[in-house]
């Protein structure tokens, strides 16, 4: 069948494979779109980088997608939604997006101890975004919070079970539950697909938040209310941009996304993103 409805792709970008745990989400919740998918693996990972620099991959990488055609943005990173998604929305007035908020408001709301853990890069917690969640929802719960140090880099080498990702989930979340959490919310958009190993610190009564889905809900609402959404696609389109290494980012798709697609070479030249034709 032919595809009707708006053709155009939704644009998805991360710093690394982190944002495939959204356009995962994306996928279940609109499998007829077209995507695409950034990964910004050149400069992976962002949580460390000034606020500038952050700022300024995500202006380009915005412009490469409207370029490729994108008919809105999900911003499926939690540093580059904190530190650029405003300045985003005001420059780019003709599109709309779709950012990270960590999930402190629902955390809040049904917290049994009062206590919550979060999980996130330096630059989350440094931001406003989550500072002014975290004063508009957190007022009566203690955060607490941990940058997992080293985590983003493990799971971006596909190391999802091993001993040095939970060495590193271990020594943040053990003091975490010696302080009574009962919730822990992920910051970071690679954090969900290291979920099984959470859970298994933690144990079952403790609730860990995966924001995906509720990103994937809003993205859904904005396109129903813009009349934007694709009527069918047969077989969806998925494509991957990558300024890493493709090869890698190749292999890592069946095991964190469950679908193969066509990874494309880009790099950066001169704060400008440049597309190879080899595909991978």
């Amino acid at each position: 069948m032919k595809k009707t409805g708006d053709t155009r792709p939704i644009g998805v970008f991360d710093s690394g494979v982190g944002g495939l745990s959204v356009l995962r989400a994306i996928r279940q919740q609109l499998p007829k779109e077209s995507l695409l998918y950034f990964g910004d693996q050149g400069h992976v990972p962002y949580g460390t980088r000034p606020m500038e620099e952050i700022r300024g991959f995500s202006f380009e990488i915005t412009r490469f997608l409207l370029g490729l055609g994108a008919k809105l943005i999900v911003v499926a990173c939690n540093t580059a939604s904190a530190v650029a998604l405003q300045s985003l929305r005001n420059k780019f007035t003709d599109i709309s997006f779709v950012g990270m908020e960590p999930a402190i408001k629902p955390a809040a709301e049904n917290t049994r101890t009062g206590v919550v853990g979060v999980l996130a890069t330096p630059a989350t917690f440094q931001g406003a975004l989550y500072a002014s969640v975290a004063e508009r929802f957190a007022g009566n719960v203690i955060l607490l919070q941990n940058t997992c140090p080293g985590l983003v880099q493990q799971i971006e080498l596909g190391s999802l079970d091993g001993s040095e990702t939970r060495a590193i989930l271990e020594s943040a979340l053990r003091p975490m539950l010696d302080r009574g959490i009962d919730t822990v919310v992920l910051g970071c958009t690679h954090y969900p697909f290291v979920i099984p190993i959470i859970q298994d610190i933690v144990g079952p009564e403790v609730r860990v938040i995966d924001p995906a889905p509720a990103v994937s809900r809003q993205v859904v609402r904005l396109l129903d209310s813009a009349g934007i959404r694709a009527a069918w696609s047969e077989p969806e389109t998925s494509i991957y941009f990558t300024s890493g290494d493709a090869t890698r980012f190749n292999a890592l798709l069946p095991r964190l996304f469950d679908e193969i697609g066509n990874v494309r070479k880009v790099f950066w030249d001169n704060e400008k993103i440049k597309i190879r034709n080899d595909l991978v």
